[in-house]
């Protein structure tokens, strides 16, 4: 008896683990219109982060500039392999009217700051603790970079790793 009251017990848990699994994609299938899909001319979405340094950064402050976001992780490899390029060409357009802002995805200061230093990255890096940004980009996978032109408007989505060249070009297209 012992035996089929446990068997019983374990099928009502795998029934109510379906069940829920089966709700939950129902649910978010009904309100996957519901998230606002950006494209290429519409307006930037501002935000303001803070960066390792303390310093707060703000889309809107920008203005007149170009910008490259690009939204990356420690434990992203293509992100890690495209930073010192990255860095790189901050160095080259820095004081040109273009603006680069790394965003790392909800990860500690201390690991963020310690993987930026041992990279001896340059540019911001801010830290998008809450995934509001990240969400308001709908930026899935990383690397993520997003090009804003002078004017706030999205030019354009890149995911994955870029070359040094690609990013020479992308940056030399959003300078104003």
């Amino acid at each position: 008896m012992e035996k089929k009251q446990k068997r019983l017990y374990t099928r009502i848990i795998i029934l109510v683990v379906l069940v829920a699994a089966i709700a939950y994609t129902v649910y978010n299938t009904a309100h996957k219109d519901d998230i606002q899909l950006l494209k290429v001319g519409d307006d930037a979405p501002n935000f303001s982060l803070v960066d390792l340094n303390g310093k707060t950064h703000k889309l809107s402050d920008y203005k007149g500039q170009g910008v490259l976001l690009n939204f990356w992780g420690t434990w992203c490899k293509p992100c890690k392999r495209e930073m010192p390029a990255i860095n790189n060409q901050y160095k080259q357009f820095k004081g040109q009217g273009v603006q680069i802002l790394g965003i790392n995805i909800a990860q500690s200061n201390l690991e963020v700051s310690s993987y930026a230093d041992k990279l001896g990255v340059e540019f911001p890096i801010a830290i998008d603790k809450t995934k509001s940004v990240m969400r308001a980009y709908n930026v899935d996978p990383l690397p993520t970079t997003v090009l804003i032109d002078k004017n706030g408007k999205i030019v354009k989505f890149i995911t994955g790793e870029m070359t040094e060249t690609d990013i020479q070009k992308y940056l030399t297209s959003i300078k104003p």
